[in-house]
């Protein structure tokens, strides 16, 4: 099991909730499907094939975010309002004010919504207390945010930062492709987008293809600066870098995939994710480093 995105913080202290507290402290917010007038429900799962909220795996945690939001097309809703609108006009002889019109909606999607279908979608999360990781499977910030408010609203005064480098990743990944240099450690795949920094947002894409030095030193030359980079690391994993440093397409290569395999497809899960823990945290430690380290920023 390897997760597709990373989204990834620090642990500012040492995390040291032992398995049942930590169940405890999730389950006040154990997720529960979203009632008939309810349009969106979230809260955490059991991540493997059974109830519990918390999986370890060589003291390694893994949780599961999960969130139900009922699906209401945009356009259904109007065309109810529009209709519920005609029959007042009809039956009172005005056009609604603002304030009725508002109350025509809101009653309308209150109507819909015990109809309506939903959309169910889950969100990994990795908490590595060796190492000193939190993890989130997400490519979009809002996802992440989401799961990030949900735990510090269970977990009292859990020790999360930002994760902070010295070298911003705009400015490193501009740098290799301009020196035609991967860091230690790291190749340069055929993906990038370069982007300009004036008011234009002048942008250009490269997907699957040879990024010519003397071809890419020219828009870099021109103000584009990098803002995303496939890269591989140790010819392990591939993925992409952001501007943002969000890991996105995360990809185990055929050197990892075909080192373990399992008979019952739970310790396979496990033994998968056990080798992601290991690379990933060797591979963040070495992208780190690409970035001259973690920045230090003073608590008071």
């Amino acid at each position: 099991m390897w997760f597709k995105n990373l989204q990834v913080y620090r642990l500012a202290t040492s995390f040291n909730s032992q398995v049942p507290e930590l169940t405890a402290k999730l389950a006040v917010h154990k997720f529960e499907p979203c009632t008939g007038s309810q349009a969106i429900s979230f809260g955490w799962t059991a991540p493997r094939g059974n109830d519990a909220l918390v999986h370890t795996v060589n003291q390694q945690i893994i949780l599961r975010y999960t969130s139900e939001k009922k699906i209401l097309p945009p356009s259904a809703i109007a065309q109810a309002v529009k209709d519920t609108v005609a029959i007042i006009e009809q039956q009172q002889g005005f056009k609604p004010g603002r304030k009725l019109m508002k109350e025509i909606k809101e009653k309308v999607i209150e109507d819909m919504l015990p109809r309506a279908l939903s959309a169910t979608s889950n969100t990994l999360v990795w908490i590595d207390p060796i190492n000193g990781w939190v993890v989130i499977d997400a490519s979009a910030t809002g996802r992440a945010d989401d799961v990030l408010q949900l735990m510090l609203k269970c977990i009292d005064k859990f020790p999360i930062e930002v994760l902070r480098v010295s070298l911003s990743p705009i400015a490193a990944m501009t740098d290799w492709l301009s020196k035609d240099e991967s860091p230690a450690g790291f190749t340069i795949d055929q993906d990038t987008e370069l982007r300009s920094s004036s008011e234009s947002k002048a942008s250009i894409r490269y997907v699957r293809h040879t990024l010519e030095p003397t071809e890419i030193a020219r828009h870099i030359a021109s103000g584009k600066q990098c803002v995303k980079l496939a890269l591989t690391w140790s010819d392990k994993v591939s993925f992409v870098l952001t501007e943002n440093l969000v890991f996105k397409r995360i990809k185990a290569l055929n050197i990892l995939t075909e080192k373990s395999k399992a008979e019952d497809e739970q310790d396979q899960r496990d033994s998968d994710f056990a080798l992601m823990a290991g690379e990933i945290n060797s591979m963040l430690t070495d992208l780190v480093t690409a970035l001259c380290g973690e920045s230090v920023v003073a608590h008071t």
